[in-house]
């Protein structure tokens, strides 16, 4: 019996790995561009002028690289009902006590959250950046929203660099996601504990009549 189970494709790997570079890239543009104290970073892109005019089009990139994610994952990002207890007993799954938690399928609530929020982000800035994009766009628009613009593409990239951290730091506080991320595949074991829903729906693995699923209305 094989004992691995595919997380990820290649494809959905490749993409996901464009998407991060693209974000990496476009995130150090902008922060060069934000604030005059980061101006010193416009030096990885070639210069100030360089760096104004590559950080719309790699911003672009990203979002239609991150469509491909958005095709691929969407339909496991849906919240079931387990959800909402899983978020209630979130405190045991951070001290990596989930056999009292909820099972859940290909992603958790936590990860569900994320993946909406992601979307949300890109979706703010990429339209505020078309109104602010100067040598295409701009013009077409009058100073208030011009202002309301850049307000809203700041904050959206703030909270996009701050759940990425959070996107980052889970998956290496989880053994093995960055793993399945890097190379597709992840044990039973893993897929099991971490996403038991997900695991017997690709397995066709039902439990075992005299074992009891864990509770999922359980309170406390």
């Amino acid at each position: 019996m094989n004992k691995t189970i595919l997380r990820y494709t290649s494809n959905q790997r490749t993409n996901h790995w464009l998407v991060a570079i693209l974000f990496l890239m476009a995130g150090l543009s902008g922060l060069a561009l934000f604030h005059p104290a980061m101006f010193w970073l416009t030096n990885l892109f070639g210069g100030g002028p360089w760096t104004r005019i590559l950080h719309p089009f790699m911003g672009v990139l990203m979002f239609v690289f991150f469509l491909g994610l958005v095709f691929s994952f969407w339909r496991a990002n849906f919240f079931i009902g387990n959800d909402r207890l899983w978020l209630k007993r979130i405190n045991r799954v951070m001290a990596n006590n989930e056999e009292e938690v909820p099972p859940v399928g290909k992603y958790n609530a936590g990860q569900k959250l994320l993946f909406w929020t992601l979307l949300l982000c890109m979706l703010v800035l990429l339209f505020s950046g078309l109104v602010i994009w100067r040598a295409y766009f701009s013009e077409y628009f009058g100073i208030t929203s011009l202002r309301w613009a850049m307000l809203l593409h700041a904050l959206a990239g703030f909270v996009l660099i701050l759940s990425i951290i959070v996107h980052i730091y889970a998956g290496i506080w989880i053994k093995g996601s960055v793993s399945a991320m890097m190379h597709g595949w992840v044990s039973r074991a893993w897929a099991k504990k971490h996403h038991e829903l997900w695991y017997r729906q690709v397995t066709q693995d039902a439990p075992r009549d005299d074992t009891p699923e864990r509770p999922i209305t359980k309170k406390g």
